[in-house]
């Protein structure tokens, strides 16, 4: 198994094996209750004053409050939440409070989901007011300036999570402090512990909330500081733990491992410097540079966390180097964890202003401050090495494969590309617009002609001009000079050769298949379209090529489709091994892109996947279904991919595709 490269830091750390050892004597030895006057519960007091005395030290609390939460999150709620009640009482005794809750246009999705939240339940009715930045991810002083006479609220952060970008904390302050804002100011310090120097009470923040997890604490524990003297309303009644600030028996094991952390970070032996981590992010910068010539850093360095970066490559999708840097185990993130499942461009680079290339694209690469020159290393060589895999070829042809296919989707449009790899000439059909720049600069890198752009006029229309910004020979349309074949029924259509195959013209539908003399007397492939012509000239076995994805993977077989329990199908990898010794003959297949098996090849008990990519599909499933009796047990990174390829062939009757569930990530 190849070790893991972990550098998404800024979602979370690995916990640290003191933390792990602090919090195993609180779950054992003193596993008391603090607020217990016997002598276990003493024990167990003394790790939550050491470690609350730990963290005043470390972020400079001096005389302010200091809380342990179950992280960031609920520090945000509670300083918002006593910010607005202080300002419901104001606004019951006719007192100025101020009319604007103003955040960053860069916040965390939690504090103006805050904002808006307790705004609405205490009925305070101040308006929500977005703090723009610039196009280097700092807030625009002058918009603050004209937004703090106003403000009830400000709520900014210390660092961004997406970019690393440093807020200009001393520039705010300055702002608020000239204009004579009365607006309490919240600072998301999240990403700042163990990078940024904090020495709290001698600023003007009023609120400071703070989450374990991000710095090798375990998840579920955090702190919050609030100023001396700042508004403050416990979002949590009840016993009166933490000096009644925030009730509910105390997270006894995260105390004691977030303490262990802070006193870390105090005794500066495991967290690296500042200096240090700039000479790592520069060489990992390096690195990317070598790997992607055409990188593009979408956070200033200067100006950002020496532990976070943000790039994107022209031509690359998030997803594309996601993908292929999962494959090679390296774990990396396109921005916020808590909104990784949701396929949009980050709202952090568009607020900067970026062009929508870079925010649809963009990766973030974090590592933590414990990162030693070892880790760096091996970082650099294993990006390094995701550059060569991002070239694998993906019109690579089996060895007996004389043709080959190639699916592109975009947008619930589906797209084909017919080609052959001995004459360097392919054909494209009813490629959708958002892939032409791709399928171009593949013609382009491979040296294809491409012989004709069939379907749809707009998607043609824009592959043409893609094709021909890069100088790659095209034909739009049908070709005038062709050959004629006979079809079914005693049709004749014109056809072009594509090395060893003939394709037909079959009324604006197009039919694929190997010609003898002038006939085409089997149909491998159908790309139907609108055409009746081209499904009357199928044959039993052919492969109908759609030009819409939304029947799961844009292709079908001939007949109606098998009624199956899905629920067979899924192999839990648990039960992999034992699958494999009861049917010697099964075959692995992997679907994910020839990149990501070029970056990340699997072998599973002994047995190594041959690599069929899901875009490939179409290309083998006739010979698949002709052969039913040969088991086939699919793998994906997660699953997914995987699920649609056994899916796809059971429903036209393969009753031996598998898929492992939860996919690579849990089977090895």
């Amino acid at each position: 198994m190849t070790p893991e490269i972990y550098l998404d830091a800024n979602a979370t750390c690995p916990v640290l094996p003191a933390a792990i050892d602090a919090a195993l004597d609180a779950l054992g030895p003193r596993f008391g209750n603090p607020s217990s006057s016997h002598a276990a519960g003493l024990r167990a007091k003394a790790i939550l004053d050491e470690a609350r005395a730990c963290a005043r030290r470390v972020i400079g609390a001096g005389d302010g409050r200091l809380m342990f939460t179950s992280g960031a999150t609920e520090g945000i709620q509670t300083a918002v939440l006593s910010v607005l009640w202080s300002v419901r009482e104001r606004q019951l005794a006719g007192q100025p409070c101020g009319r604007l809750l103003v955040y960053g246009a860069t916040e965390h999705k939690a504090v103006p989901e805050s904002l808006a939240h307790w705004n609405r339940l205490l009925g305070t009715n101040l308006e929500l007011a977005v703090l723009p930045v610039d196009g280097e991810g700092r807030h625009r002083l002058d918009v603050l300036r004209e937004l703090a006479p106003d403000a009830a609220m400000v709520c900014t952060m210390a660092a961004n999570n997406e970019t690393g970008t440093v807020s200009d904390l001393e520039g705010i302050a300055r702002v608020l402090g000239e204009t004579g804002s009365g607006a309490y100011w919240m600072v998301d310090c999240v990403q700042a512990l163990g990078k940024l120097p904090l020495a709290l009470a001698s600023t003007r923040i009023d609120y400071a909330p703070f989450s374990g997890h991000k710095l090798c604490a375990p998840k579920g524990i955090g702190m919050l500081y609030v100023r001396a003297g700042a508004p403050f309303t416990p979002l949590v009644a009840g016993g009166g733990q933490e000096a009644g600030q925030r009730s509910g028996t105390e997270n006894m094991a995260g105390i004691a491992a977030f303490g262990a952390v802070l006193k870390a970070l105090e005794q500066g032996q495991v967290f690296r410097g500042h200096d240090a981590l700039v000479e790592s992010r520069d060489r990992v910068v390096q690195a990317l540079r070598e790997a992607f010539p055409g990188i593009v850093f979408n956070s200033p360095l200067e100006h950002a966390l020496p532990t976070t970066i943000n790039f994107s490559v022209p031509g690359l999708s998030s997803r594309d180097v996601l993908d292929v840097f999962d494959a090679a185990a390296i774990r990396v993130s396109a921005g916020s964890a808590c909104s990784a499942s949701k396929a949009q461009p980050s709202y952090v680079l568009q607020a900067m202003g970026l062009p929508l290339w870079r925010a649809a694209s963009a990766v973030r690469l974090s590592f933590g401050p414990q990162a030693d020159e070892a880790f760096i290393d091996a970082a650099c060589e294993r990006i390094r090495r995701c550059s060569q895999a991002l070239r694998a070829d993906p019109l690579v042809l089996a060895p007996s494969a004389h043709h080959g296919l190639l699916q592109v989707n975009a947008e619930g449009c589906a797209g084909w590309l017919v080609f052959d790899a001995d004459e360097k000439s392919c054909v494209a059909i009813d490629i959708p617009a958002p892939m032409a720049a791709r399928i171009a600069s593949l013609a382009k890198a491979r040296r294809y002609t491409v012989r004709a752009i069939l379907g749809d006029a707009a998607c043609s229309s824009a592959l043409c001009s893609a094709l021909a910004e890069l100088g790659v020979p095209f034909h739009a349309g049908w070709p005038a000079a062709t050959a004629e074949v006979a079809l079914a029924g005693g049709l004749r259509a014109p056809a072009i050769r594509i090395g060893a195959q003939w394709l037909a013209n079959a009324d604006g539908g197009y039919l694929l298949g190997a010609v003898h003399g002038e006939t085409l007397p089997r149909v491998e492939y159908a790309f139907i379209g609108a055409s009746q012509a081209a499904c009357e000239c199928a044959c039993a076995d052919t492969i109908l090529c759609r030009n819409a994805d939304d029947d799961a993977l844009g292709w079908s077989a001939i007949g109606a489709e098998a009624a199956f329990d899905e629920h067979e199908m899924h192999l839990a990898p648990a039960a992999l091994e034992d699958f494999l010794q009861a049917h010697p003959d099964a075959v692995l297949v992997d679907v994910r892109e020839a990149s990501e098996h070029a970056a990340g090849p699997v072998t599973l008990h002994g047995r190594v996947a041959q690599s069929v990519p899901l875009s490939r599909m179409a290309e083998h499933a006739a010979s698949w279904l002709r052969e039913g009796d040969t088991p086939r047990v699919f793998l994906c990174r997660s699953g997914n991919r995987s699920a649609k390829a056994a899916r796809q062939l059971r429903r036209f009757g393969f009753a031996q595709a598998w898929h492992v569930a939860g996919g690579v990530a849990l089977a090895v």
